[in-house]
């Protein structure tokens, strides 16, 4: 499982406030990594006063003052991070039992950058001044593979400015947001907060409750003054990449309510806003928490029931009644995501088919479907669905009970998915003593394993004739006393498969081997003739669609569910092209996911509309 990125910016007041220290910790406690770049203005002030100088500044043609860095003033600059900004940030993590490693970002060229232009500024006497020895200047570069290694080595990493000069010089004074957006663009993040002194971008800078919730590229630079340019620079810098992107405050990232969100495409049209915003977040598996919060959100705001449960699922749902259909999504994702837009009428992005697109409609339906006192309709997003865990599934099955399922999952608007193959996946382990390679009647533990892997293959696919298998993973390994080799073997198995003789199959005898079952979970098919099925029939019929009924050769929740619920009707429907999933093509068009939205609403009506006793 993926450990997800967040770059936070965090300025010298909000780390004097030491609320964002508990807040960075509770990432890494949740398995994030995290690259905080820390502020120093406050830091900067301190170390000038406690060595008693002056500390230089220009006053430029429109007015502003700004911090005058000749050479030898970059020195004392950097000694402020690393004797006064640094060391606290420091302290506080480590006081929260967290291993830190910290630095200007100029050591060893962690980031380096390219000094600007010359300045003008203005004389005491109002005269214009050229200077050409103002150390100031943009990130360039970023040693993405030194940085990477160590985020894998801390559970944080802070940087500062400032950043080693491309050309040689003496460092250049950076900005700390610009230089959290481009490191955020150059690892990769998923996620990047510009934390700051008020609730977000305000539309009006004298009212603190008017934070403007999105923006959209172009559009904040309209609303910003002062400091708050700059982080509104940094975002849209940012949405050269993939992360999403957020001014947070005050001095807090604990209240979205309180966040600009920058979003780097806009929808067509306002009924694809939700479909465009849930696929801009990034949530490969790990890391849903940001998108199952924003969500709830989204419910909230609508009236509905809503809330990020134990698992990290997301729960939301209307109306009170003990009859229940419950729409059941993912939040996950495949690995690698990348910047998310709209081409034409499609929307381009990691997730948009499998499943955001599904569980986008799922909500959309929830929050407008016509509800009887006797009904409830419930949306689940369940976490982990795209690894072997199933971790929000397993919680769904023993929390969440229902008279009937539809699964989110990309079939395409014209069909239905009546069930899916199972899946029985192996670890098989060869061990041989270490020896040389050369020796008479030698046997590699790579050998002993393929042939292993063959004599299973052929034992499992015996029993069950019609199902998939591949390896899809081989490592080996040596030490002292033995060479070991291991592999994953995967078959997905029809829904007839018995997985008890499967299992019997493979496991033995194995003469040098061992045999690990990972995971055996039945396929699942039902038939045409429910009446779920029934009402999406209906709903086909009205759209003027002619149906294609499928059984998958995947898996799915559904399988997960079918491991104890007995007599639960259950179905497959979603928007999307299947055949791009987990590919670098994913996209979905726009009236494909309104057609599927509209048809998954007309069935969910006629579900509840059915009379008593004949929904099951």
């Amino acid at each position: 499982m993926t450990r997800p990125l967040y770059v936070i910016k965090a300025g010298s007041a909000t780390l004097d406030r030491g609320t964002i220290h508990q807040e960075v910790a509770d990432l890494v406690a949740r398995g994030a990594r995290v690259l905080l770049v820390a502020g120093g203005a406050t830091g900067i002030e301190r170390h000038y006063t406690a060595i008693g100088r002056p500390m230089p500044h220009l006053t430029l043609a429109n007015g502003d003052s700004v911090r005058y860095c000749p050479p030898e003033e970059m020195l004392h600059l950097v000694d402020a991070y690393e004797r006064v900004t640094l060391p606290a940030v420091e302290r506080e993590l480590k006081a929260l039992g967290l291993g830190v490693f910290t630095a200007v970002a100029a050591r060893g060229g962690l980031v380096t950058g390219r000094a600007n232009r010359p300045l003008k500024a203005v004389s005491a006497e109002g005269r214009t001044l050229v200077v050409r020895d103002h150390r100031a200047g943009v990130p360039a570069d970023v040693d993405a593979v030194r940085l990477a290694a160590l985020l894998d080595a801390y559970d944080v990493v802070c940087l500062s400015p400032p950043v080693a000069d491309q050309d040689g010089g003496a460092p250049l004074n950076v900005d700390a947001d610009v230089l959290a957006a481009t490191l955020a663009c150059a690892l990769g993040a998923d996620h990047l907060r510009l934390v700051t002194g008020t609730a977000g971008l305000l539309a009006d800078p004298a009212d603190p409750g008017s934070t403007l919730p999105n923006v959209y590229p172009g559009e904040g630079a309209r609303y910003a003054g002062g400091r708050m340019r700059q982080k509104v620079r940094a975002a849209e810098i940012a949405l050269e990449g993939s992360a999403d992107v957020a001014i947070t405050g005050p001095h807090t990232m604990a209240d979205p309510a309180r966040w600009t969100r920058f979003w780097r495409t806009k929808e067509p049209a306002a009924d694809l806003a939700l479909l465009t915003r849930t696929v801009s977040v990034p949530s490969v598996s790990g890391d849903e928490a940001e998108l199952a919060s924003f969500l709830a959100d989204w419910c909230r705001e609508r009236g509905m029931n809503a809330e990020v449960d134990e698992a990290g699922n997301l729960v939301a749902s209307r109306g009170t009644g003990p009859r229940t259909l419950l729409l059941l999504g993912h939040l996950d994702t495949v690995p690698h995501h990348w910047p998310v837009e709209w081409r034409d009428d499609e929307l381009w992005g990691r997730g948009s088919v499998d499943a955001k697109g599904s569980l986008a409609a799922f909500l959309e339906v929830l929050a407008h479907a016509h509800i009887p006192e006797d009904g409830r309709l419930c949306v689940v997003g369940a976490v982990e669905e795209e690894i072997s865990s199933s971790k929000g599934a397993y919680h769904v099955r023993d929390h969440y009970p229902a008279d009937a399922v539809v699964i989110g999952e990309p079939s395409g608007s014209e069909k239905l998915t009546l069930g899916y193959f199972g899946l029985f996946k192996l670890r098989v382990t060869a061990a041989v003593p270490s020896g040389h390679s050369a020796g008479m009647d030698a046997v590699s533990a790579p050998d002993l394993l393929i042939r292993a892997l063959g004599g299973i293959r052929e034992a499992v696919l015996a029993q069950a004739p019609d199902a998939l298998s591949a390896v899809i993973d081989i490592s080996c390994g040596t030490g002292r006393e033995e060479h070991r080799a291991t592999g994953t073997l995967n078959f997905r198995v029809p829904p007839s498969a018995d997985l008890a003789e499967l299992r019997t199959a493979a496991l033995g005898p194995r003469d040098g081997v061992t045999v690990e079952v990972l995971r055996a979970t039945p396929g699942y098919a039902g038939g045409r003739s429910g009446p779920l099925v029934k009402v999406f029939t209906r709903a086909f019929a009205e759209a003027g669609i002619r149906p294609r009924f499928v059984v998958k050769k995947g898996t799915s929740d559904m399988n997960t569910l079918a491991t104890t619920w007995q007599d639960v009707p259950m179905v497959a429907y979603g928007p999307g092209d299947s055949a791009l999933d987990h590919t670098d093509e994913e996209r979905i068009g726009g009236m494909e996911y309104r057609t599927a939205r509209s048809l998954l609403a007309d069935a969910v009506n006629r579900w509840f509309a059915l009379p008593e006793g004949s929904r099951s």
